[in-house]
């Protein structure tokens, strides 16, 4: 059994039930959510200039490798109406594959771990919640040093 640790975000709609729908797709076509952290809100990072998001990570026990994983992330967000726009731009929903196991993948579809997670407080906050001594693979730190160490400032802020 593989384990994926994948965020969710949303910053249009209704944003609490995009997340749903989205674990929901993902439990159908991919596996069990073993755990999952709090929702929390933050002002949109990259560009700004749009709606705050929500954020959470979840836990995703599946038979799948990474590449099909991200097949059907790919089709979740498409069957919820995500249209791909401008980077960093709002959307509907949006899925990463954070963590696969212990693995460490560089491929022009999929890189994992995901390469900023290190820089950006709304995704170490819940990823601390539910693993704080998960080890990073490549940078040789758990989630706990490296949220001490981040340089991001935005506030994070749970909301339920």
């Amino acid at each position: 059994m593989n384990r994926a640790y994948l965020s969710l975000g949303s910053n249009e709609g209704d944003r609490v039930q995009w997340m749903e729908k989205a674990m929901w797709l993902l439990t159908v076509k991919s596996g069990t959510i073993v755990n999952q952290s709090s929702v929390y809100e933050t002002m949109a990072w990259g560009l700004t200039t749009q709606p705050d998001f929500l954020n959470m990570v979840i836990v995703l026990e599946t038979t799948k490798n990474a590449q099909a994983l991200l097949k059907d992330i790919l089709e979740a967000e498409v069957t919820l109406g995500r249209q791909r726009g401008e980077k960093w731009g709002p959307r509907i929903i949006d899925i990463d594959i954070l963590f696969f196991n212990n693995e460490v993948i560089d491929t022009p579809e999929l890189v994992v771990p995901h390469p900023y997670l290190q820089e950006r407080r709304f995704i170490l906050i819940p990823m601390a919640e539910i693993a704080p001594e998960l080890q990073h693979p490549k940078l040789h730190k758990n989630i706990a040093q490296l949220l001490e160490e981040c340089e991001d400032d935005l506030e994070v802020k749970k909301v339920m």
